[in-house]
């Protein structure tokens, strides 16, 4: 089946993507190409179960009895050499994929929200807002910085690095939380944790949190960047907390990720993508994304333009 191989095909495939540098050089791009890849492995394996169970579906006799002889040519568009037992190993498989997929997404987020409830209660008895930045200071001899995405959306700084850092610094380094907290950079990592924790033999997905947490942190750098001119006072930033450790797993630190490769990467920037390269990389992100609903709807579409469907119901039905 074809779903079936464009998603063993994505899967073989998509570690490569990894190794790609154009990824650095649009590390939002590189977001994009990554949450296309994964989503559409499994998109693709829960349509390809949804096929094999139509033919085994019931009709809806409450619509009307002209739709009787479409649900029979549906079936026939559908049917798989395996008779019902394939169909109902289908309709399992989308169920159970689709059903743990969920599962484990609203799990990572519920956790991550209970994590950042506990945490705003301990500041909210070691810390104080700064009058100026609004900014949560918290007595720390670890120079660190942090966001807590969530409603109140804090930003956390410790003595220690409001020391360590001038003012460009600081500014850099809350520009860098912000662009965090407006691209809702933990929710892209929710998603990418949910599929490791519910596909944890498939390597795809792992390789896949593990370059996309690297590529939320590019991104933020390149938006702090932008804030002062200057990719040098971020890298310079980066190198004063490099040595923070304190940050809670459901936050989002400065210093979080690669840091000694952010810093090369800051001092010596690449050249930026040709649009044309961007045009054929969101062109391909689309792609992936359209072609396992194309390919399982096609046979729907076939009988519909043979015209077996009526496209409209008739008065009073």
């Amino acid at each position: 089946m074809l779903l079936i191989a464009f998603a063993v095909l994505a899967t073989l495939a998509g570690p490569r993507l990894g190794r790609r540098g154009w990824v650095d050089r649009s590390p939002r791009l590189g977001i994009l190409a990554w949450q296309a890849l994964t989503v559409s492995i499994v998109v693709s394996v829960i349509l390809a179960g949804v096929s094999l169970a139509l033919p085994v579906m019931p009709a809806i006799g409450g619509l009307a009895d002209f739709l009787q002889a479409c649900a029979v040519v549906l079936r026939a568009q559908y049917s798989t050499p395996g008779g019902a037992a394939v169909s109902t190993a289908g309709a399992i498989l989308a169920f159970v994929l689709g059903g743990r997929v969920l599962c484990c997404l609203s799990s990572e987020v519920m956790s991550a929200r209970r994590e950042q409830r506990k945490h705003l209660e301990s500041l909210s008895l070691v810390s104080r807002r700064d009058p100026v930045t609004g900014v949560l200071v918290v007595d720390h001899a670890v120079p660190a910085a942090y966001c807590l995405p969530g409603r109140r959306r804090d930003i956390v700084f410790t003595t220690a690095a409001l020391h360590a850092l001038d003012a460009q610094q600081r500014q850099a380094v809350l520009r860098h939380e912000v662009a965090h907290l407006h691209g809702r950079h933990h929710l892209v990592l929710a998603g990418a944790q949910a599929l490791v924790r519910a596909f944890p033999r498939i390597p795809v997905f792992a390789v896949a949190r593990a370059e996309l947490g690297r590529l939320v942190e590019l991104t933020a750098d390149d938006r702090a960047a932008a804030g002062n001119d200057s990719r040098l006072t971020v890298a310079s930033a980066l190198v004063q907390l490099a040595e923070a450790r304190h940050a809670p797993t459901s936050a989002l630190a400065a210093s979080g990720t690669a840091t000694l490769m952010r810093v090369r990467r800051l001092a010596a920037p690449a050249a930026p993508l040709h649009r044309a390269r961007v045009a054929l990389t969101v062109a391909a992100a689309t792609v992936m994304l359209a072609l396992p609903v194309a390919v399982a709807a096609t046979p729907a579409l076939a009988t519909v333009q043979a015209q077996t469907c009526p496209v409209e119901f008739p008065p009073g039905g």
